[in-house]
């Protein structure tokens, strides 16, 4: 998954010709005749420069700081910035490093041929690893092949192969193996740079990693090890062991390849080379998703992403939204993969984008040269007609003293004036520079000031900009508050009234229980008494055998009648007195409508066909009715629902009774075995019915039910 480290390799090897051994301080420059100004100016930058390729970069830094306020000539500019874009771009600080090479190239004006286009060399170098670190590769693909074209126009060989090197880095990270490995083969056949070479092998075993040919990639890694070990790079070794890690990684070698990232971050961290720093964690986070530590993956990525986002590598920020985009989506977590696809979206568009900026910006660099060109042009005319003007004056200036010969003494006095007059007008003329120099030392102190005036303010600006984000986030707070209280309100009211339904149902069950409880003690006291007495009298009839037995069998039948009449009275008290009065459909309607006017669930009844229904056995009717209760009642009390709807349907002497809710649902392995479904079982046992659930956590509650009925009859109780 990895890149190859753009940024790796080849800290730029910058020695000018004139590179002398001088030890002075260059933060000590004093005062120098006008003459030895710019010689001194070229030491201190050969000093520079002499430091940063000594690994010294924090003093290299400084000093060229220190010298872009001091220097006057465009050569010592062109340097001091170059410097400096060379040490953003070792630290992968791209937009500050594209700054100084911009900068550079508006001074390379009154350089010699050789140095000039050898600067613009080193600064297309510069301009290509910036934009294959920002993940523009066309535009590095672009500034490589320029500094190629140049590097061997003027036969600078050194240069020809640090562009060599970076193409093919370039091609590498395009995916174009096959011209990568052909240009660093060709680099390792230079001998003059010994990080080209270095750089070459690891690039090599990276390739190699990405065409699964682990053991060559490990054997050119190992070779660049030596080589870094040697020469003490601490860059180098920090991407070695980086790209070791990925190997190990591809082979499922996966505390080795744990082991190898952390010492990579290590060596970068100590250094300062956040981009492997980056590359490393982004491969700890991929070892992370692999093995399913999604919560480890997103911490490690979200501290990448805001290295990427702080250096500005469009492509790493690209590459953490799609894997914390696939990280939310297995979490089930849609809004946040949302957010971050439409991240990734914006970093695309936003690659393309600059691309064509870019173009476009090229083109008007273009006519802007063109313009000054022109400029040039007309200033070397202006400049030729000054020089023909000076010599026609040296001319006439000859015929004077010739004629000055032919009268000495008529003209000595007028050789004198004009001697005077041209002395007067030196003068003049050096105290118009005096002048100059003293506006422009004002004009830099003013500015000077209006920048302090401006920092003030800036300074002031924050703490005002901080406190009023900070109330905001307050105000925020508090709403969200009040409407999490209010939230909470209507959650205990709507409690309050549940408890309330459920008050009256357990009210109804209590007395339908202590009905029940009479009915049994009639049949026990009433019932069973009666029979027992007809019991004992008929023994009597059968043993005595007289007269008085005619009269003990009216009584029997007297009490045959009255027991008849009990449990006729007891038949019609079991079942309730709408089912005698009224049809079954309308009274299910009703005790459904009237469940949906006291509560807040909105009901909905559906029967077909009805009068069909009506006249179902009234057994199977109170046992369709008491499972219909119990739903009912454990709707209210658990389901948290709005909607409930209910179908009849008798087909094929089969009736057919659909439940439905949107509550919170439940799984069904948990719930299913509870007091209310054994109490349905039990009742559905009694008439041969079956019964299905379908529900799911916050998707609400489908229960499907079936009765077989076997024949119907008109209900005239």
């Amino acid at each position: 998954m990895l890149r190859f480290l753009q940024n790796f390799m080849l800290f730029i090897m910058i020695l000018l010709p004139f590179i002398t051994k001088a030890q002075i301080d260059g933060n000590k420059l004093i005062s120098l005749p006008q003459k030895s100004k710019i010689e001194e100016e070229k030491k201190l930058i050969d000093i520079a420069f002499s430091l940063y390729n000594n690994n010294e970069d924090k003093k290299a830094y400084k000093m060229a700081h220190h010298l872009l306020k001091i220097v006057k000539t465009n050569p010592s500019k062109f340097n001091a910035n170059l410097l400096l874009a060379s040490y953003f771009n070792k630290r992968t600080l791209i937009d500050s490093s594209l700054y100084y090479t911009n900068q550079s190239l508006k001074y390379d004006k009154n350089i010699s041929d050789s140095l000039k286009h050898r600067g613009q060399t080193l600064a297309y170098n510069l301009f290509a690893k910036n934009y294959r670190n920002k993940g523009l590769l066309e535009e590095s693909k672009k500034w490589h092949l320029k500094g190629i074209e140049t590097s061997q126009k003027y036969n600078e060989k050194d240069l020809y192969y640090t562009h060599t090197h970076g193409l093919a880095l370039t091609y590498s990270n395009m995916g174009d193996y096959k011209n990568a490995l052909n240009m660093f083969n060709e680099c390792l056949t230079y001998k003059g740079d010994p990080e080209i070479i270095y750089g070459s092998y690891i690039n090599i075993g990276g390739i190699y990693t990405y065409l699964e040919d682990y053991d060559t990639s490990n054997q050119y890694l190992e070779k660049a090890l030596e080589l870094t070990k040697k020469d003490e790079k601490p860059m180098a070794a920090a991407v070695i062991k980086l790209n070791m890690a990925e190997n190990h990684q591809k082979q499922n070698n996966t505390d080795s390849s744990l082991s190898l990232y952390q010492e990579s971050i290590k060596i970068a961290d100590e250094n300062g080379y956040k981009r492997i720093a980056l590359s490393a964690r982004l491969g700890i986070g991929n070892i992370y998703f692999n093995s399913k530590r999604y919560n480890d993956a997103k911490l490690i990525y979200s501290t990448g992403l805001h290295d990427a986002i702080e250096l500005g590598f469009l492509k790493e920020q690209e590459t953490i939204y799609e894997q914390l985009k696939n990280i939310f989506i297995i979490e089930n977590d849609y809004k946040n993969a949302f957010g971050f696809i439409s991240r990734s979206f914006q970093i695309k568009d936003s690659i393309n984008k600059l691309q064509k900026n870019k173009e476009i910006n090229e083109l008007e660099v273009k006519y802007k040269t063109l313009q000054k060109e022109k400029e040039i042009t007309f200033l070397q005319v202006e400049n030729s007609n000054r020089e023909l003007e000076l010599k026609n004056q040296e001319e006439a200036i000859t015929n004077l003293r010739l004629l000055q010969e032919v009268q000495k003494k008529e003209n000595e006095n007028k050789i004198l004036s004009f001697r005077n007059a041209s002395e007067k007008r030196l003068n003049e003329i050096a105290l118009l520079k005096k002048d100059q120099e003293i506006q422009e030392t004002k004009l830099e102190r003013q500015k000077s000031i209006k920048n302090n005036i401006l920092y003030s303010f800036l300074i002031l600006l924050i703490p005002v900009i901080g406190l009023l984000i900070i109330y905001y986030q307050k105000l925020q707070t508090q709403s969200e508050l009040n409407k999490k209280q209010e939230e909470i309100s209507k959650q205990k009211i709507s409690s309050l009234i549940k408890d309330q339904e459920l008050k009256l149902i357990r009210a109804s069950i209590e007395g339908q229980g202590k009905e029940r409880k009479r009915i049994a003690q009639e049949l026990h006291d009433s019932i069973g008494g009666n029979l027992a007495a007809i019991k004992l009298q008929l023994n009597n009839t059968v043993i005595n055998g007289d007269k008085k037995n005619i009269k003990n069998i009216k009584t029997i039948n007297n009490q045959l009648d009255d027991t008849y009449e009990q449990v006729r009275n007891l038949s019609h008290t079991l079942v309730p007195k709408k089912f005698s009065k009224n049809n079954f459909c309308d009274v299910l309607e009703e005790y459904f409508n009237n469940i949906g006017g006291a509560t807040d669930l909105q009901t909905t009844f559906v029967v077909y066909p009805r009068t069909e229904i009506d006249h179902i056995d009234e057994t199977v009717q109170m046992e369709i009715f008491k499972i219909i209760q119990e739903l009912i009642t454990n709707t209210i009390k658990h389901a948290k629902a709005t909607i409930v709807e209910l179908q009849l349907n008798l087909v094929q002497n089969v009736i057919n009774i659909l439940f439905e809710d949107n509550g919170i649902g439940f799984d069904t392995k948990n719930n299913y075995s509870g007091i209310g479904f054994e109490n349905i079982k039990s009742r559905l046992k009694k008439v041969s019915g079956t019964f299905h659930i379908d529900s799911r956590i916050n998707r609400g509650t489908i229960i499907d039910i079936e009765i077989p009925i076997l024949t119907t009859h008109t209900n005239d109780l």
